[in-house]
């Protein structure tokens, strides 16, 4: 279960680094009762991020872990090994297009006459289907062979991880008071900035991470095979 919290928790901290959220959150910043608009806004997407990872992990998920034999511990380490290698295809990708990714503007968000928490829901249901770190990490949960409770329990986890940019804006908002908004305009701007670069490190150490866990449960597995396998043949030549 440490290894799987490990696996959750670094992907989501990857994907967390997200401008499609963090972008949004720091104009609704600027706008009238901040504070407010930015925790409605986080709510949104923290409820429909989790619910579509419910819906999958418990749907499609559940029918496949049916029409297979419940996986070994083998099978587990390779699922967190193919987590891992999306990963750090995400990061070539993000890297190969980072000077094109860089020069996009950011979403454009109108902060009036609209509910803070239906934009983040309405921004996080059209990204849903591109989110290939949530997958990753979805597939490595499912894979996994724990209970239902447990799935539910490990993606929340996972979006407590994907929101934190965006408790970190509220915080701000909260702690700093007269300086939030030099702050969050300095966040702003290096999000601008360097956001391909950013993402694209912190995916990959968390696929880095996650690969060598995999690696490393494999590697015990083989070696314990392999160390049965030499006393069985000791025993039968010294009987």
């Amino acid at each position: 279960m440490i290894r799987l919290i490990g696996v959750v928790v670094s992907i989501g901290l990857a994907d967390s680094l997200n401008p499609t959220t963090i972008a949004p959150a720091l104009y609704l910043a600027t706008a009238e009762e901040p504070l407010t608009r930015v925790t409605e806004f986080t709510v949104g997407v923290f409820v429909v991020y989790l619910a579509g990872g419910v819906l999958i992990a418990l749907g499609p998920g559940q029918l496949l872990l049916s029409l297979v034999p419940k996986p070994d511990q083998t099978t587990r380490y390779v699922l967190e090994i193919v987590a891992g290698a999306a990963m750090l295809v995400a990061t070539v990708m993000l890297w190969v297009n980072r000077d094109r990714l860089a020069d996009r503007n950011p979403p454009e968000v109108k902060a009036q006459g609209r509910s803070s928490a239906i934009l983040g829901a309405t921004i996080t249901a059209v990204e849903l289907p591109t989110a290939f770190p949530y997958f990753a990490a979805i597939a490595a949960i499912v894979g996994s062979g724990v209970g239902p409770a447990r799935q539910v329990t490990l993606l929340v986890l996972f979006n407590l991880c994907f929101v934190l940019p965006l408790l970190a804006i509220a915080g701000t908002l909260w702690l700093a008071g007269d300086q939030a908004d030099q702050l969050l305009n300095t966040a702003r701007q290096m999000l601008q900035r360097h956001w391909p670069v950013l993402l694209a490190g912190l995916a990959l150490l968390a696929g880095t991470f996650v690969i060598l866990l995999g690696v490393t449960g494999l590697g015990g597995r083989v070696h314990n095979r392999f160390g049965r396998l030499l006393r069985r043949f000791r025993r039968v030549l010294h009987p």
